[in-house]
């Protein structure tokens, strides 16, 4: 997670200047940039790889996001965007809190491989969020896929359906930064734990994928599918211990870990088998492991 809002606000005060979105971090030297395929380094021009682009993430007012389908999903099927948990604009649930089927008429900026914004979509409902076992707000649109892709020429990312494999190649793509950030799996991690929450078999990025305030809630993608295996969620900024803004990892014993400069994610292998036809949710469904209200 990244600074409240009142801190970031505080802060940008401090150096005199006006307001700032809700998690995300002050800008950096440079400006965002707005490249995809162009902004990619070494990593996706080995052959074997994709160039992941910008095309399908959205801006939120705090955050970032992405267009998302499962395997199952149809053309017709209301489209999906995905999320973190604390990316929710009625606020970060409580552990153990899960918000299902909450109305929302929030707006997205659908963003292009060059990071150009194309559309404004719009929610319907809060299908499903939660910040415990895992960081995650999916919103159902009032468009569907077929409409999207019809109208602005872009597609929704697919969600990996299996556990994503330590060393992958991949992308962190971030729609409000309009910034791609590449780097590996480095591993995974039993419990992530940060102030009172605490999260399952998160994703642990190699350091090249340095994310900041704002990236919270981008697709992390597998370079040689184009397919999602996580969403960014938190680092460690400041190397203090299981505190807000400075997670730390904990293993089945109990010991614990704080690696400052890292940053983590949440997979999303988990979801798929909780949607059923019609992109509906279905928590009893064979196989869902999401927590239930």
């Amino acid at each position: 997670m990244r600074k409240p809002l009142v801190a970031a606000l505080f802060a940008l005060v401090i150096a005199g200047a006006g307001a700032a979105p809700a998690v995300a971090a002050p800008a950096p030297e440079s400006a965002p940039e707005h490249s995809s395929a162009s902004a990619v380094t070494a990593d996706t021009r080995a052959p074997a790889l994709k160039a992941v682009s910008l095309a399908g993430t959205v801006a939120l007012s705090n955050c970032s996001g992405s267009v998302v389908r499962f395997p199952n999903s149809a053309d017709t099927d209301p489209a999906l965007v995905l999320s973190n948990g604390h990316c929710l604009e009625t606020g970060f649930p409580e552990p153990g809190e899960v918000i299902v089927g909450q109305s929302s008429s929030r707006t997205f900026g659908l963003l292009n491989s060059a990071g150009t914004k194309v559309a404004t979509l719009r929610a319907s409902k809060v299908a499903y969020s939660t910040m415990t076992d895992t960081d995650i707000t999916i919103y159902q649109l009032t468009s569907t896929y077929a409409t999207i892709r019809n109208s602005y020429g872009i597609s929704a990312l697919t969600v990996q359906n299996t556990h994503p494999t330590a060393g992958t190649a991949i992308t962190v793509a971030s729609g409000y930064w309009k910034k791609l950030y590449n780097c590996n799996v480095d591993g995974f991690v039993y419990r992530l734990k940060e102030g009172d929450w605490t999260w399952k078999d998160s994703v642990r990025y190699t350091s090249a994928c340095n994310t900041i305030g704002g990236t919270s809630g981008s697709p992390v993608v597998d370079q040689a599918t184009g397919k999602v295996v996580a969403v960014n969620n938190t680092g460690n900024e400041d190397g203090e211990r299981c505190t807000v803004n400075n997670p730390c990892e904990v293993d089945a014993s109990g010991n614990v870990t704080v690696r400052q400069g890292i940053n983590y994610a949440e997979e999303t292998y988990q979801i798929p088998a909780c949607f059923t036809t019609g992109n509906k949710l279905n928590l009893a469904a064979s196989g869902c492991v999401l927590p239930k209200p």
